[in-house]
């Protein structure tokens, strides 16, 4: 059972209810619905006596989660960080103090458009992190991963799969599966499959075709139970499951022409981060170093 602790009441996993919405708060800033998670956390107990420490983290500009994961039985403590932001580095740092971790990887999911990853800065303040990002991505990354590898903390591990579609150099980082390992599985999806949705395919070397056939062979054919987190929400959802994507996702849910007729037509406008975005996450998040270690060593 998955346990799953937050401001307010606990929730446990499994559920008879889907997991939705925990500890948010809403506020209408220009009449859009802004919602702020402070900190989703949990454990789990594997069968083999291990224990993984779990938060789930909110960046409110850019609506991206970031996700802390830690071998809790380690005796180091050993932990990774997933789609850190350069904006809440400092609160992500004091966390990973506070909880008495030892942060081994900063890791990224694909070169994100929208907002400057965090990597960068954190290897400034703690240069023993490592930064990691796909080699499909063309990025820069003290380890560049491709499909099949694993990332291990301690007894535990993420195995990497490679999807592409939303940009060329997309993977999802996917719990290990064995008797050591954290059940239900968890799939970290970046922005390939979103909760009731999925990143747009329009730039940075997208493809709804390669998008379409990597969510349905690399994340659908996990187990059913095994919870979604995304990348981003924009909706105040923090974690789906592959079966509630596979019946109810509206894009994802239909066939490749309908999927392909869909993403051609979303209007959307021009991310407003791109141009600066892209070119700083291509090289770890530090496009001006000489202005990011000032700020890194002034603090």
């Amino acid at each position: 059972m998955l346990r799953i602790g937050c401001a307010r009441a606990p929730v446990y996993w499994p559920s008879s209810k889907p997991l939705r919405c925990l500890a948010l708060s809403a506020v209408t800033p220009n009449s859009r619905a802004k919602w702020n998670v402070r900190s989703s956390t949990a454990d789990y107990t594997t069968s083999g006596g291990g224990k993984l420490l779990f938060h789930q983290l909110f960046e409110e500009e850019s609506y991206t989660y970031t996700y802390l994961l830690a071998d809790a039985s380690h005796p180091e403590k050993p932990a990774v960080l997933i789609d850190p932001v350069d904006r809440t580095v400092e609160r992500d740092l004091k966390l990973v103090k506070e909880l008495g971790l030892k942060l081994i990887y900063a890791m990224n999911t694909h070169v994100h458009a929208d907002h400057v990853t965090g990597t960068g800065l954190i290897k400034m303040k703690a240069p023993s992190v490592k930064s990691v990002i796909s080699s499909a991505s063309n990025a820069k990354a003290d380890r560049l991963i491709k499909a099949g590898e694993k990332i291990i903390f301690g007894n535990l591990f993420l195995e990497v799969r490679a999807t592409p579609g939303h940009t060329s150099g997309c993977v999802t980082y996917v719990s290990g599966d064995g008797p050591c390992q954290p059940q239900p599985r968890m799939a970290f999806t970046g922005d390939a499959l979103l909760i009731r949705g999925c990143g747009r395919t329009d730039f940075q070397g997208g493809s709804s075709s390669q998008l379409y056939h990597s969510v349905h062979s690399q994340i659908f054919t996990l187990p059913k139970e095994t919870l979604v987190y995304p990348a981003h929400d924009y909706k105040g959802f923090s974690v789906s499951t592959v079966e509630e994507e596979m019946l109810y996702n509206p894009r994802l849910s239909k066939d490749e022409e309908t999927f392909k007729n869909i993403m051609e037509n979303l209007g959307l406008p021009y991310p407003k981060k791109i141009d600066v975005a892209v070119p700083s996450n291509m090289v770890c998040g530090l496009q001006d170093i000489s202005l990011k270690t000032v700020q890194a060593t002034s603090n």
